[in-house]
């Protein structure tokens, strides 16, 4: 607010000037000075002065009771973009794949709004291509996820290291499959679904070399009888189909709880490794700094260590 003004709602709700200056942290002779000089660019008289301090005339009383709203919108004005800029510079936007975000990520999320209750938080959950095509859209910060294999330098994304899973297969209550333990090879005999279609638009993160070698290997969509970018949805065809899905061991009480069981397969699976995507140029910033910290320290509460 103006200071001259400010000034004078001080000295109107005083009533004296050496009250108003004490206030104010001023001198008294700056400030008769200050009340003068408002006077004269109003234009009209403000205050008398009295043996007993100040009172208001009749001009003055119209610009203390407009200047008391002019000070109240003032104060909400700062207070709104204080708000604002709260939710802005405290919000969040990462990635994340299904199982990390039921594992560490969801409660992190919800402890993180409960330290900024103002923050917009934005959380978009899919496959770590979908997730590669947020980050360098610049749609989200980071995001968690398996490691791309052949991933090209040119993305600029840096992999921050979290763990190594195993994957495991899992079928509907009741599946032959279950009867025994099972080679791979009998496993991926049945219908496979899958949570982790990539499409064809992502073939661009890859280096050119992988795109023709084992590399497109992903990309074949034939391969699969049913895709979705969603777990549920996968999870729902698993229990009403003799398909299997295969997904991170981290998962299986999880899927367990949902009604599939675990086949016992009797060869080693693969182990993949799980860690934070981020742009090289962003991981130093401050906020996507402390954001990769409160990952690692929430995932080290549920996900076995790194080896």
């Amino acid at each position: 607010m103006d200071k001259l003004l400010n000034q004078f709602l001080a000295v109107a709700e005083a009533g004296t000037i050496t009250a108003a200056a004490t206030a104010l942290f001023v001198t008294q002779p700056t400030l008769t000075f200050n009340m003068r000089k408002l006077e004269e660019t109003m234009g009209v008289p403000l205050l008398i002065r009295t043996p007993r301090g100040v009172e208001l005339t009749e001009y003055g009383e119209t610009l203390y009771q407009n200047g008391r709203l002019m000070r109240r919108l003032y104060d909400n004005t700062l207070n709104a973009i204080a708000h604002q800029r709260g939710r802005t510079e405290q919000g969040l936007r990462i990635g994340s794949g299904y199982s990390w975000w039921t594992l560490f990520i969801r409660d992190m999320v919800l402890d993180y709004s409960r330290t900024y209750p103002n923050a917009r938080i934005h959380v978009s959950l899919g496959n770590q291509l979908r997730c590669m095509d947020q980050l360098l859209s610049g749609d989200i910060s980071l995001f968690v996820a398996h490691e791309i294999e052949g991933l090209s330098r040119s993305t600029g994304a840096r992999l921050i290291p979290l763990t190594r899973v195993g994957q495991k297969y899992f079928v509907r209550e009741g599946h032959t499959l279950l009867s025994r333990p099972r080679s791979i090879a009998e496993i991926e005999a049945y219908p496979a679904v899958t949570s982790s279609l990539p499409e064809i638009r992502h073939q661009r993160f890859f280096e050119a070399w992988s795109r023709t070698t084992t590399g497109s290997a992903p990309f074949d969509q034939g391969k699969y009888v049913f895709a979705s970018n969603s777990l549920a949805a996968c999870l729902d065809y698993v229990e009403r189909s003799d398909a299997v899905i295969s997904h991170t061991e981290v998962m299986a009480d999880e899927f367990v709880r949902r009604g599939l069981r675990q086949i016992e397969v009797t060869e080693a699976t693969p182990r993949s490794l799980i860690g934070i995507y981020v742009l090289q140029e962003r991981a130093e910033e401050p906020r996507v700094a402390e954001l990769i910290e409160n990952l690692r320290e929430a995932a080290a509460t549920v996900l076995p260590p790194l080896e």
